[in-house]
């Protein structure tokens, strides 16, 4: 195969996988803002449900409205000033007024904008009186097996270090693959500098790691990188995408949530801890009730409220925008724990999963009265107390603008609805667990907690709710165990065993390795939930440590990499890209904690940009940030031209790069390259890249003086710098 039909493999392949990821995330979305909004008014009229739609118009199918009714499609994808569906909406034709009682909202109408001008994106759609996968054979699902021990392969091979390199090794020999051997010395460093701590090895520490003539010298670096405040904050960040983490609102006013950091700064220490991640669930489900006199425990269920909320909501979208913000809370906790879509049960029963309508609602049922509040809490050595915006109940509710047209913040209790319709009850849910993952013959009351003597403040639900999700014996903790095992790996090798990191339902990719993930959630159930211990031991695999080279055979049979025979390198995201910008420039400012901030001169590490949904950092969404709308698992990866222009002419990065200039010795030019190249790219430049640097800095310098610019060879050496930086290999994580 030629070289260059290998590249258009790895571009479909890749592009594939991108529109499959947009796809999702597209879908996901419409469940939970589209489908509820055309469920309350439009399909009483436009559905399966009205014997006759009128019009003949349906808008339950992506076929009825494409197709339309007698006015013709109600729909042009992508173009919502051309769709019928718009105009009635808008009521600017004066024959189409729709819903013909009472108007739609303006926000109700732009997310109907917004639906269509991406292209009006729909899951299959269940057809009329569809029934939910049978709940018995979908218990057989991989995925929701009780979690077993499994035997290490017995391999021979010199090339294995560790149980994680057997597994590997024999799925490998089976398919004719074989791996690559370790990685050069200096690259591993670089490896897992960035990997843990999203941050280059400085030159100093990259020379005291090649010289160590100890065997066990990696094993000590990995020691002491996940020893490193610096880890907290690297992976901390990793969550908060699945935990849809922001410090506003959302929607069109979108109001500060100054005390929302908490729980950021609650994610860092916990990683940093190595908190165990059963507790680390059970404290973010309700920690409040838990452990209710630890301020980090209070601080961790900041995680059920960081969903959007539209705050300008007139008495008509009240319940509606209750009920929304229970399915963010059911629908996070299903995709962050247990890699599960529950959100298409808000409307009918699940088309793929064994979930009905009414499991779904009594799984909301658990949060009928939770919300935001924000407390003030002890703080440490004798301070001022801290105002900490906590998720709970029987504190007061965090006010906000709809609070001045009366929004209760909750009702007393929740319904089961019909089509996901508040006007459509069909009676109480009373709180349960998913059936689909509770193990024949056990009752719910083995997870429901009493509570402690005199407290009233909350039901203290939650609690039982929190101990299901981490019973690996007959809840949902094996599932559990599983989804966090395969989210760590697809951060260490960019593909997860299983492919569909947030999906590991029916419809999800089946495992690449099902004995390796088994053996791996089965290891980390044992070892007490640490993660730590698994980051090391992933580490210190022969898999991990192995070279990037590739050769048309192994290409041939196995071009996704999926059985992992080499170390794929991918792009740094861009917290990564831009934190290490500013370590190599000397300008990274390590204070930890605290309020965040919006100012894009700011020198703390990115996890401390202030999280405002409607003014994201422009430099982090060049490279692919979240816009923490819902809980994402994988981030996209592009690769566009407005990214190279950003690197070239952005302020920031001219700066980092005239701090890396300003970095150099004053030796010889030979000298200053090779520094140059050891601080940004961990590794000593080549003869021929020393003479085309000396050759760059020459011109540039001469350019310069010619033109009469100011410290001429100052700048000359600032470009070298930048070009450095700007390097795929800088970018990459190999």
């Amino acid at each position: 195969m030629h070289v260059r039909s290998l590249v258009l493999v790895v571009y479909v392949f890749v592009a594939a996988q991108l529109l499959a990821e947009e796809a999702e995330r597209d879908a996901a979305w419409y469940e939970r803002h589209i489908r509820p909004l055309l469920a309350q008014h439009c399909y009483a009229c436009h559905s399966a449900q009205a014997k006759v739609p009128r019009s003949g118009l349906r808008l339950d199918v992506r076929e009825g409205w494409l197709r339309g009714g007698q006015r013709g499609a109600a729909i042009v994808p992508g173009q919502p000033e051309h769709s019928l569906l718009i105009r009635a909406v808008k009521r600017t034709d004066p024959e189409l007024h729709m819903p013909p009682r009472q108007a739609l909202t303006e926000r109700e109408v732009a997310l109907l904008e917004e639906w269509i001008r991406r292209g009006a994106p729909a899951p299959e759609t269940p057809t009329a009186g569809s029934r939910t996968v049978a709940l018995e054979q979908a218990k057989k699902h991989w995925a929701f097996q009780p979690l077993r021990a499994v035997a290490v392969p017995r391999v021979e091979s010199a090339w294995c270090r560790t149980p994680i390199d057997a597994f590997i090794y024999e799925a490998q020999s089976q398919r004719g693959l074989w791996p690559n051997g370790t990685a050069e010395r200096r690259r591993p460093i670089r490896r897992a500098y960035l990997d843990l701590l999203g941050l280059p090895p400085s030159p100093e520490e990259v020379a005291a790691f090649v010289s160590d003539p100890d065997p066990k010298a990696y094993e000590k670096l990995i020691d002491r990188l996940l020893a490193s405040p610096d880890y907290g904050e690297r992976w901390a960040r990793h969550w908060l995408d699945v935990a849809r983490f922001a410090e506003s609102h959302g929607y069109e006013q979108d109001y500060d949530r100054p005390h929302a950091y908490h729980y950021r700064d609650f994610v860092i220490r916990a990683f940093d801890a190595d908190m165990p991640y059963d507790q680390f669930v059970r404290w973010q489900v309700a920690g409040d009730e838990l452990a209710p006199d630890e301020p980090l425990a209070l601080m961790a269920t900041g995680f059920l409220g960081a969903g959007a909320f539209p705050t300008q909501l007139t008495e008509a979208e009240f319940e509606k925008a209750r009920y929304d913000e229970l399915d963010d809370m059911v629908h996070t906790i299903g995709v962050a724990f247990l890699g599960l879509s529950l959100g298409c049960a808000r409307c009918h029963d699940h088309p793929y999963e064994a979930v009905s309508s009414e499991q779904y609602y009594r799984l909301a049922a658990y949060f009928t009265t939770t919300i935001r509040s924000e407390i003030e809490l002890p703080a440490p050595k004798d301070q001022k107390p801290v105002l900490v915006q906590v998720t709970s109940e029987g504190f007061k509710p965090m006010k906000h603008h709809a609070d001045e047209r009366g929004f209760p913040h909750f009702y007393a209790q929740t319904y089961i609805l019909e089509r996901g319709d508040v006007n459509r009850k069909k009676g109480v849910a009373t709180p349960s667990v998913l059936p689909l993952l509770v193990r024949a013959g056990t009752s719910q009351e083995r997870w429901q907690r009493a509570a402690p003597a005199g407290w009233t403040r909350t039901r203290y639900l939650r609690a039982g709710l929190a101990h299901w999700l981490t019973d690996v014996e007959a809840g949902a903790g094996s599932l559990l165990a599983r989804v966090i095992v395969n989210r760590i790996w697809y951060h260490h090798f960019g593909r997860g065993l299983v492919a569909t990191v947030d999906d590991f339902g029916l419809r999800g990719e089946p495992p690449s390795h099902p004995q390796l993930l088994e053996w791996l959630a089965w290891d980390l159930v044992e070892h007490g939930w640490r993660l730590k211990r698994l980051h090391k031991l992933i580490m210190t695999s022969a898999v991990y440590m192995q070279g990037s080279s590739v050769d048309q055979e192994r290409l041939r049979l196995d071009g996704g990499n999926i059985y992992v025979w080499r170390f794929r390198p991918r792009r740094l995201e861009a917290e990564a890209i831009r934190d290490s910008l500013l370590a190599v420039g000397g300008l990274l400012d390590r204070t930890r904690y605290g309020p965040g901030s919006l100012d894009p001169t700011m020198r703390r590490r990115a996890v401390y940009t202030f999280v405002k949904r409607s003014q994201l950092s422009p430099f982090l969404l060049l490279f692919d940030w979240p816009e923490h709308l819902v809980s994402i698992g994988r981030r996209s990866v592009t690769t566009t031209g407005t990214q190279a222009l950003a690197l070239m002419n952005h302020p920031l990065v001219r700066q980092c790069a005239a701090g890396l200039a300003s970095r150099l010795p004053r030796g010889s030019g030979v000298e200053r390259v090779q520094a140059a190249y050891q601080i940004a790219l961990a590794r000593s430049a080549s003869a021929s890249e020393i003479q085309r640097a000396l050759a760059f800095i020459q011109e540039q310098t001469e350019e310069y003086l010619r033109a009469q610019r100011a410290e001429p060879q100052a700048a000359a050496w600032t470009d070298f710098c930048q070009a450095l930086v700007l390097s795929s290999e800088f970018m990459y994580l190999d």
